[in-house]
């Protein structure tokens, strides 16, 4: 079976995503870092990884964005997972007994109507969802809870008291699924690149119209800052197609007279949204 590392522990989204991606035929390796996930491709430690690139209510992962960049690794696919939060405790313990919840920023934010209603409750970020689960099954408190996947609360022995505290429940986070080398598909494929233009009258605007003068259907626009060049960005683009096109080709040919930088991050199929399913461990 294949190796694909993700960040957090067992039990987090990118986990759940990971299985759905690879219909569970592949053996997750948790990492404690975005940073760690890219290592472990990079190396081989693992044949893929995976990361969350964008959400649909908080937007871009702007840490991936740059370390896309650093690494020297493609996008093969990508999965847009349903994101359900659900509030559990250690079993016996009320909705009125508790004093503090714990999960990653994000998802307390994307929980904040429903934690407005909890009167004197705590909010305390953690750098993991499942590692907030892992933190209250460990102390064994009564009095607090964290918020995380369905899988998490399986995983862990805790007991769900409140499934799909949301605010939105059009609640998706995209993930992407990176590898050493390219695997195509045979359809439905976008095409993602990063570039940086020249210091020109209209650079970006050349730089887009090389997509609009093809029909190329663009579905994202990213800029992120170069380091150690205050005002000056790089463009993250996701479009349709793949570099297996001639019209695509072209275009990038096109973008490479304007553009300073171009790098081609993969062209992938895309990706369908899902609702993760639990699954039990087995030793």
């Amino acid at each position: 079976m294949k190796r694909v590392a993700f960040q957090g522990e067992m039990g987090a989204y990118s986990e759940v995503a990971a299985s759905e991606f690879f219909n569970r035929d592949v053996i997750v390796i948790p990492k404690p870092s975005f940073s760690d996930v890219f290592d472990a491709v990079s190396t081989g430690e693992t044949e893929y990884g995976i990361i969350p690139i964008e959400n649909s209510l908080t937007g871009s992962i702007h840490e991936n964005y740059d370390l896309l960049l650093e690494h020297d690794l493609v996008i093969i696919g990508e999965i847009k997972l349903r994101i359900v939060h659900n509030l559990m405790v250690n079993p016996g313990t009320r909705l009125e007994d508790i004093r503090r919840v714990y999960s990653h920023p994000q998802a307390l934010s994307q929980c904040k109507d429903f934690l407005a209603q909890l009167d004197g409750v705590e909010l305390i970020s953690v750098y993991d969802t499942a590692g907030a689960a892992i933190r209250i099954r460990e102390t064994g408190s009564r009095d607090e809870a964290s918020i995380a996947s369905e899988q998490a609360a399986l995983d862990y022995g805790l007991e769900i008291i409140k499934s799909g505290i949301e605010s939105n429940h059009l609640n998706f986070t995209r993930f992407l699924i990176l590898s050493q080398s390219l695997e195509y598909e045979a359809k439905n494929s976008k095409t993602s690149i990063v570039f940086s233009a020249k210091n020109i009258p209209g650079a970006l605007f050349k730089s887009l119209s090389v997509f609009a003068l093809r029909d190329i259907d663009l579905y994202k626009i990213e800029s992120r800052p170069i380091h150690g060049t205050p005002w000056e960005y790089m463009f993250y683009l996701d479009f349709n197609g793949d570099m297996r096109q001639d019209v695509i080709r072209r275009a990038i040919n096109h973008l490479e007279e304007i553009a300073r930088f171009i790098k081609v991050l993969g062209s992938y199929r895309k990706g369908e949204e899902v609702i993760g399913r639990i699954q039990e461990r087995h030793d």
